[in-house]
């Protein structure tokens, strides 16, 4: 009897989280963060930068870079929908990268920007697609949370802030980058968030990816 009884426990427990997890992914949306630990992302140098505070991702301290190098998908997207809400402090600086590699140290190399940034000295404000399509106007505030939305399908690139389309970008066939940029174009790979400066401070949380069809 008790052994039966246990068993059915268990079965709801197993029920609950299956369903849990259902819910997670409603309409293809996975989770990339767990709210709890960074499981699933790694840092190279000044890895301190990041931590969790509240359920979300804290972003504070000397220049790092926190790339996702968990499961879904093999850590490695091209055309993908990725959701997540964000907020800034004042004066702070941040960023969120697709189509780029892990690297230990400095900026990444390869893939794009996406800008996170409300009232940094960089004019380039939240939405940009850093130095490519650029957002000169600011849509969200300080110490407020918001949905950045990133859509690629192709070589086009939308960034949504709170539903509102700000940049519709479509890279040209066979473009050519400058010296140093070389590898910012449309490709596959991972995503990363951005320490931008010992004195900025941004928060991620709700950090959802939805793979589209190649």
């Amino acid at each position: 009897m008790r052994r039966t009884l246990f068993q059915g426990v268990l079965m709801l427990l197993l029920a609950a989280s299956v369903s849990f997890a259902q819910k997670k992914q409603k309409d293809g949306w996975i989770p990339l963060f767990d709210g709890k630990s960074l499981n699933g992302w790694k840092v190279g140098a000044n890895g301190s930068t990041f931590s969790v505070k509240d359920g979300a991702i804290m972003v504070a301290g000397p220049r790092a870079h926190l790339f996702y190098d968990g499961p879904v998908n093999n850590h490695s997207f091209k055309n993908f929908e990725l959701k997540t809400q964000v907020m800034t402090t004042p004066g702070s600086n941040s960023g969120i990268y697709f189509h780029t590699d892990y690297q230990e140290d400095g900026w990444p190399a390869k893939g794009y920007e996406v800008q996170v940034n409300n009232s940094h000295t960089d004019w380039r404000r939240t939405g940009s697609l850093y130095a490519f399509d650029d957002v000169k106007e600011v849509h969200v505030k300080d110490n407020e949370w918001y949905t950045e939305h990133i859509i690629v399908q192709g070589n086009k690139v939308t960034i949504k802030i709170n539903d509102k389309t700000v940049v519709e970008y479509t890279e040209p066939e066979g473009v050519e980058r400058t010296k140093g940029n070389e590898k910012r174009l449309i490709d596959k790979g991972t995503f990363a968030l951005q320490g931008h400066d010992p004195k900025s401070v941004v928060y991620f949380k709700d950090i959802m990816v939805r793979p589209l069809p190649e």
